[in-house]
Parts: structure tokens; sequence; C-alpha cells
């Protein structure tokens, strides 16, 4: 009688809850997956700033753009370092604390920022509390949502999440631009802040860390337990890194990522909206071919997550940087004083490509690494912030020595080259021996 007990108690443990018998209308993670994308639209609103306000702190406090630029670097680089740190203390802690706090931290540094003085206090502002901020809630925060609450549909829900950063960027660049224009830069980096804080009580209210804290299973898949919270969330961490550093597909993910992050973040981002002023163009003009590019942005990354469930992600990736690689050739011979359709044709065609490498880059570290997969794109995305934060700062000392930005494009453009054959050398894992499925 006893043993029948035990034997019924221990059906119960593998037996998912009641709730998650029942099927909700609308599942739950797709609830999730909204609070996520507007949370990432949030913290990325900070991101639009820096084009837009290189030249007025140069203007008004006699700052190098090198100097601005070395601020925006810091920004950047920390945002990579701190992802995958952060994927870590989400299985620590929970998503919604470290995400609150997170969104916290970037707000501060938007304040603060409005009583600065000096170039060190740009550095501390921007670069240290926005960096660690925007960085704990970077794209690790959509794999790591992912991978808790989807099966099915992984590299669409992946390409939605990472368009998020694209569509706050067409929400508030024009926003930015305009009060820049008309009311200096201090406002703009008040509105970034509030829309950073406005946020947090969706956070606080909506996310939830695990599908079985409400009972449920994950999107299209099994019900799984809800796994103790893991200790020494820094020690994993670096243990992951060292374990992915063993193998090849590793540094040549974070290699063709670190070019992703040039000629996007550190380039097109940072230095576009500067470029075309140099060429004669409104601040407020080129401000809203940047915003395009974000809604090109979410088309192409939709539909790349939409391709990335179907083809090889490498060719993806090959095919990705060699177009973005060309494009940025041309560049320089498209910029002037006025909007002309070849720039049009450059912005639709750039926006299209800009953060498509996600997902398929995503769905190899999967293939690859299994449950640590998380953390090592986090690492992955490191490289990503290094590279931008690299052509961030670069970037502005070519500007300073050069007089212009075009040996950048140029540079850039061969990069991407280079990004395309390294894609196409990464290794297959057999389907049968991956750990976790591609979706």
């Amino acid at each position: 009688m006893t043993e029948t007990i035990e034997s019924a108690a221990r059906d119960d443990d593998r037996r998912p809850p009641l709730e998650a018998r029942r099927r909700p209308r609308v599942h739950r993670a797709w609830i999730v997956a909204a609070v996520t994308f507007v949370t990432i639209i949030g913290g990325a609103a900070f991101n639009s700033l820096p084009g837009l306000l290189i030249d007025p702190l140069h203007t008004e406090f006699r700052w190098s753009r090198g100097e601005i630029g070395l601020a925006v670097s810091i920004d950047m680089a920390l945002y990579g370092l701190t992802a995958p740190f952060a994927a870590a203390l989400m299985d620590r802690f929970g998503i919604r604390r470290v995400v609150a706090a997170a969104l916290t931290m970037v707000a501060a540094g938007a304040l603060a920022s409005v009583w600065m003085t000096a170039s060190w206090q740009l550095m501390i502002y921007w670069g240290l509390l926005v960096g660690l901020g925007t960085g704990s809630m970077a794209m690790a925060f959509a794999a790591t949502v992912t991978n808790r609450w989807f099966v099915a549909r992984r590299g669409l829900v992946t390409g939605i999440l990472t368009a998020a950063g694209a569509s706050g960027q067409l929400v508030f660049l024009p926003l930015c631009a305009w009060i820049v224009d008309e009311h200096g830069w201090r406002p703009a980096s008040v509105t970034v802040a509030l829309a950073a804080l406005v946020v947090v009580p969706f956070v606080c209210r909506l996310m939830r860390d695990h599908p079985a804290d409400v009972g449920l299973a994950p999107y299209g898949g099994a019900y799984v337990a809800k796994p103790a919270p893991a200790r020494g969330a820094a020690r994993r961490t670096v243990k992951v890194l060292f374990k992915a550093a063993r193998t090849g597909p590793f540094w040549l993910l974070a290699g063709t990522f670190a070019i992703c992050g040039a000629s996007t973040n550190g380039l097109i981002r940072t230095h576009f909206v500067p470029s075309a002023h140099d060429h004669g163009m409104p601040i407020t003009a080129a401000a809203s071919l940047l915003a395009v590019i974000g809604i090109f942005d979410v088309i192409g990354t939709i539909f790349s997550g939409w391709l990335t469930d179907r083809f090889d992600a490498r060719r993806l990736l090959a095919v990705y940087y060699a177009l973005r690689g060309i494009s940025l050739l041309f560049l320089p011979m498209l910029m002037g004083p006025d909007v002309r359709p070849p720039m049009v044709f450059f912005i639709v065609f750039y926006g299209l490509d800009w953060v498509a490498t996600v997902p398929p880059t995503l769905a190899l570290c999967r293939e690859q690494y299994g449950e640590d997969s998380a953390i090592v794109f986090g690492w992955v995305l490191a490289s990503h912030q290094v590279g931008a934060a690299v052509v961030a700062f670069l970037g502005g000392v070519a500007r300073d020595v050069f007089g212009s930005y075009d040996v950048v494009w140029y540079a850039s453009g061969a990069l991407c080259a280079v990004a395309a054959l390294m894609s196409l050398v990464i290794r297959r894992v057999r389907a049968s021996s991956a750990a976790v499925p591609s979706g």
C-alpha cells in the first residue's frame, strides 16, 4: 500500500499542475513576448541619442568627437560585456527583477547627464550607467525569454523581439531629433529617461520568469518544472565562456557578430547623422532617414526569423553580410544635402539587413551549445558591442583626422566581406546530436 502511494506521488510530481492542463485562448508566452518587446523599445530609446548629440555636445562643451565617441564606445562595450552576466543573473534572480533594475539604471544615467559639465561625467553617465543598464536587457534578454517560453516559432519570435530595438529607434529618433533641434539636447535626454521609467510597471505586473510560474507548458512544447535558482551566476557565466571558447564555431560566431556591430551600431547609428550633416543635410532629415532604417529593420528581422526556421543559418548570414558590405562601399557617393532616390534605396536596403543577422546567429548558438546557448549568445553579443565600440571611437577619430568619414565606410564594407566568408565555414551540428532543437 505504501509503495502504491509513493508511486502515485512520483507520478503527480511528473505531471503538470491543473492550470497547465487547461489551454488558455491566448498562450501566456505571447503576453510575455509582448512585454519583452515593449521593454526593449523602452531600453532602446537611449540608443537613439548618441548620433544626435555629437554635434550639440561638441558645440556646447568643445569636446572633440573622439572624446564623445569614447563615451559612446564605453556604453556599447559595457552593453555587450554585461549581457552574458545578465543572462546568468536572470537564471539566479529572475527576469522581472533584473529587467526592472536595468530600466531604472538607464533612467538614472539619462537624467544625470542633464547636469554634466565635464567629459568624464559623460563617460560615467552615458558610458557606465546606461551601458550596464541597457546591457542587462539586451538581446540576451530576448534569447532567455525565447528559450524559456517557446519551443515552436523560436526563429519568428527571435526576429520579432530583435526588431523591438529598431522599433524604439523608429519611435524615438524623429522625436528626439525634433526636440534637440527645437529645445536642445537636455530635454531629449529627459524624454528617454521617462520612456525607460514608464516601462517598469509593465514589467513588474505582467512579466513572468518561467511558464511553470503560471502552470503552463512553453508554447509548442511539453510542461517542464521550473528549475531551482542557479547560484554562482558570475562563475557559471565565465565557465560557459571558457567551455565555448574551446570550440571553433564560437570564435567564428563572435568574429562575424563583432563585424555586425561595427557596421551597424558603431558605424551607422553613431556616425550616419553627423556624416550626413557634414554634407549639408539637416539633422532632422538625417535622423528621419535613420528612423526609416528602423521601419525596414522590423520587416527584415521578422522575415529573417521566418527564413531561419526553414533554411541553413550559415548561408543566410553569408548573404546578409555580403549585401551589407556592398551597400557600404556605395554610401560615400550617395551623401549630399538633399534626400535623393539613391539614398532612399540605400536606407531601405540597409534597413532590411540591419539586424537580420540575429535570428540565424542565435539559431546557430542554440544548435551548437544547447542549454547554455543564451549565455553563449550573450558572449557573442559582447563581441558585437566591442566591435561597435571600436568603430564608434575610431569613427570619431577618423573624422577629426581626415575631415570625413569616407575611410570608415570603405573599411567597414571590406570587413563585411570577411564576415560573409567566416559564416560559411561554421560547422553544422546534426539534428540528432544537437542538444536543443533550433526551433
